[in-house]
């Protein structure tokens, strides 16, 4: 029996319909008052790689409690992020879109709000934390925003978190000891870290600040989206996590001019990522210490590939092994990224999708599991299917599609079941991979096969909407 038709049965009508800013329809589900609506935390990394957990593949440095959470629970062998930068994956993760319909796609440092200070969601923009808070949850949102700074409609508190703790300016959060965070609509200084001091480190006080959201609605359904700044670009870590590596790699000391100077690049990325890994672990206790671990489904993805700033070496940590490419990107190293899903007693443990997906899919599979109709005109279909292990419920895509405007041409990918196709310009050639026998993208086959060309040269002149600012560039 399919799922809807056995809530339906069990007497889960209709109770309320929502419109959101002429976004579309969503119906709530009335539900027994005995069932709880699951609690969800989304925990997003920055610029971490394919090949940089242990679960998939990294051995210069172990990450226990990730691995832990995927051997409770499920990886995602083919997810993708919504874009290979920042911003455009963040905003496909909020709204359901992809970067041909999506309202950022790009992270336009040079906005009218200041360098850093990305393009704004607006008020019709409807996003995954507007939906669940219109459904009950209690929301919160900790890390790093990029998709509307303070005076704008897009900030966070505007766009349905009921806490907010963190940047909201992008160029702001490629500092690790900044003067400032934001907590809600209001900066709060940290007088540590005025005059050059490092003392209180950013990552620290926001994996504090999310703690403390679950403690505080450990009684009621509650959304957490935990966007954390590790690994970004900034090579700083504090000495505990640095101490554990030091000596451990050959190092080529980074002289920087934007990013600060680190003598020890690799042992300094080690230590951000297992620091990174420990207050996932930190978190994966508390749901065992209040009760609520079965009650709560932890997802956790990385916004695009592995950068190649502020001294880091990816190619010594195989932090996009066996991909090609890294961010900015749009082969597979720069927007296949792990995803890691855990839900116990509900996801089996120690399982494996192949199930191809992406970050515009998580709102609908959102929507799907507190039993809400997905706003119409999405480009997201819910994975909850494959995550419960019902592959003949899943519903496939045709095509993902990415666009990525910050070189001088628009570069274009298309994804198409075992197909992969990258377009460097729009009135370029069109390179085709069989990703099923050449995950590495090392042979362009297009030539041995002009009609899947074909179809995909037609995906990609339909595959798009106009944007005022992101226009297609040859």
């Amino acid at each position: 029996m399919k799922r809807r038709e056995f809530l339906r049965r069990a007497g889960y009508g209709s109770l309320a319909a929502l419109t959101s800013a002429g976004t579309g329809v969503i119906h709530l589900s009335c539900r027994s008052k005995k069932k709880r609506q699951p609690n969800i935390i989304f925990i997003l990394a920055d610029d971490l790689g394919y090949g940089d957990l242990s679960c998939y593949g990294q051995s210069r440095f172990q990450t226990p409690h990730l691995d832990r959470m995927a051997g409770e629970g499920m990886r995602f062998i083919d997810h993708y992020s919504g874009s290979t930068v920042c911003a455009p994956a963040r905003c496909s993760l909020m709204t359901g879109y992809h970067t041909g319909h999506a309202r950022v796609r790009g992270n336009y440092a040079s906005g009218p709000h200041g360098w850093g200070a990305c393009l704004e969601l607006r008020s019709e923009d409807l996003t995954v934390s507007e939906i669940l808070k219109k459904a009950g949850y209690a929301t919160g949102a900790f890390g790093k925003w990029s998709l509307g700074v303070a005076e704008t409609t897009g900030a966070p508190w505007k766009k349905g978190f009921d806490e907010w703790y963190g940047y909201l300016n992008q160029g702001h959060a490629h500092f690790y000891y900044p003067e400032y965070l934001y907590h809600n609509d209001k900066k709060v200084m940290l007088e540590g870290n005025t005059g050059g001091k490092r003392q209180q480190y950013s990552h620290d006080l926001i994996a504090e600040k999310a703690l403390e959201f679950v403690a505080e609605n450990k009684d009621q359904p509650f959304f957490l989206y935990w966007a954390i700044t590790i690994p970004h670009a900034e090579l700083l870590v504090p000495e505990d996590s640095l101490e554990e590596f030091r000596g451990r790699y050959e190092e080529k000391p980074y002289v920087g001019t934007h990013y600060a100077s680190q003598e020890e690049p690799r042992a300094a990325f080690a230590g951000m990522v297992t620091r990174m890994d420990r207050d996932i672990g930190r978190l994966l206790k508390m749901l065992e210490e209040l009760g609520i671990v079965k009650d709560t489904i932890v997802m956790f993805s990385s916004d695009n590939g592995p950068h190649k700033e502020g001294g880091h070496d990816p190619e010594f940590f195989g932090s996009n092994r066996p991909l090609r490419g890294i961010k900015r990107d749009l082969y597979e190293g720069g927007i296949r990224v792990p995803m890691i899903a855990r839900w116990p007693g509900r996801i089996q443990a120690g399982t494996t999708t192949h199930h191809v997906s992406a970050f515009w899919d998580f709102l609908p599979t959102v929507c799907d599991l507190v039993e809400i109709t997905s706003p119409d005109g999405i480009d997201g279909l819910s994975f909850l299917p494959a995550m419960l292990g019902d592959e003949k419920e899943q519903r496939e895509h045709e095509v993902l599609y990415w666009e990525f405007h910050e070189r001088k041409t628009t570069n274009q990918a298309i994804r198409m079941g075992r197909w992969k196709a990258i377009r460097h310009s729009p009135t370029g050639p069109i390179e085709l991979y069989d990703l099923e026998t050449d995950i590495g993208e090392t042979a362009n086959i297009a030539d041995q096969n002009p009609e899947i060309v074909g179809k995909i040269r037609a995906h990609l002149e339909k595959t798009r909407t106009p944007h005022e600012i992101w226009e297609l560039k040859s």
